[in-house]
């Protein structure tokens, strides 16, 4: 675990702001989820991004199931999870996803993957059983979908739409300057490009984004891409703190840490701008406390089939 800086705010990959002091977990409950996950053969991007929150989540019984294996086909600079040559697709994973919802009695799950570009739909097909899977034996559940961009093929966001998630969520990750060097396998504009499609389908569906703070980018730059995401008819918006998972080449630095007051600043600027929701803070995650945006959302009347 990095250590903490008192007071100083500079970039330093090995020392963290104070801010980041977390209480210490419940460890008895961390053994438990992750006895259930290992004996049902699960993946959580909790653990293979090397969430910063997993203490907290995980003591309250929430947790963000990652499916299509633990091996991603892409090599994002900023991501902890293993890329190479993907594992086979596990046939019994939307089942057993649904199973651990029930045990957990979950009244909200969000599903994610790592991407899948070597299958035809990019695993879209698999996304929608384990969506319903759920829907079979917990009907009350709300789910939440965070998806790769499955390159924009419009028969794979079909697939998905088709499945009724509450929320969709596809992460820009970055700022268009940064973009490409950050996640050089994906495209600023094409994932603008997903979010817009999703609305054009089912203007229903709740749409999310992400990005980080701390590569490099400029508050001028924070602004665009705020305002890039809402002319993509994004619903909820999340900010948070790039921490550099490993000290690999292959993972960039920390370029600063922005204070607590300034992510409140930029939840404030989001608002103004006419998110319907945002959350903004060092330790905020595109899946951290997820249901909150949909309640907020919906309590705002804006889906029609909900």
């Amino acid at each position: 675990m990095p250590q903490l800086l008192e007071d100083n705010p500079t970039a330093d990959n090995n020392r963290l702001p104070l801010w980041f002091n977390q209480p210490i977990p419940n460890m008895d409950k961390i053994r438990e989820m992750k006895g259930l996950f290992r004996s049902s053969g699960l993946h959580t991007v909790c653990e293979s991004a090397h969430c910063p929150n997993i203490g907290k989540c995980w003591g309250e019984g929430v947790a963000t199931f990652m499916i299509l294996g633990e091996i991603c086909t892409r090599a994002c600079r900023f991501c902890a999870v293993k890329a190479g040559k993907a594992m086979d697709v596990d046939l019994e994973e939307p089942k057993n996803v649904a199973l651990a919802v029930q045990k957990l009695k979950l009244r909200y799950v969000v599903i994610t993957s790592v991407a899948r570009d070597d299958l035809d739909d990019e695993g879209a097909d698999h996304f929608a059983q384990t969506i319903s899977e759920i829907r079979r034996i917990m009907p009350q559940t709300k789910i939440e979908v965070l998806i790769p961009d499955f390159s924009n093929k419009m028969d794979s966001l079909k697939k998905l739409v088709a499945a009724k998630p509450e929320v969709v969520s596809h992460n820009i990750e970055t700022v268009r300057r940064l973009s490409p060097k950050i996640r050089p396998q994906a495209q600023y504009d094409r994932s603008l490009e997903v979010l817009r499609n999703f609305k054009k389908l089912d203007v229903s569906i709740f749409t999310k984004s992400s990005f980080m703070v701390g590569l490099g980018e400029t508050d001028e730059e924070i602004d665009v891409v705020m305002q890039d995401l809402l002319k993509a008819e994004c619903d909820i918006l999340t900010i948070g703190q790039y921490l550099a998972p490993t000290k690999l080449k292959r993972h960039l630095k920390v370029s600063r840490f922005a204070t607590p007051k300034e992510f409140d600043n930029y939840k404030q600027r989001g608002l103004a701008m006419g998110f319907k929701h945002v959350m903004s803070g060092p330790l905020v995650r595109s899946s951290f406390i997820a249901e909150e945006g949909y309640k907020e959302c919906f309590g705002k009347g804006v889906a029609k089939n909900v």
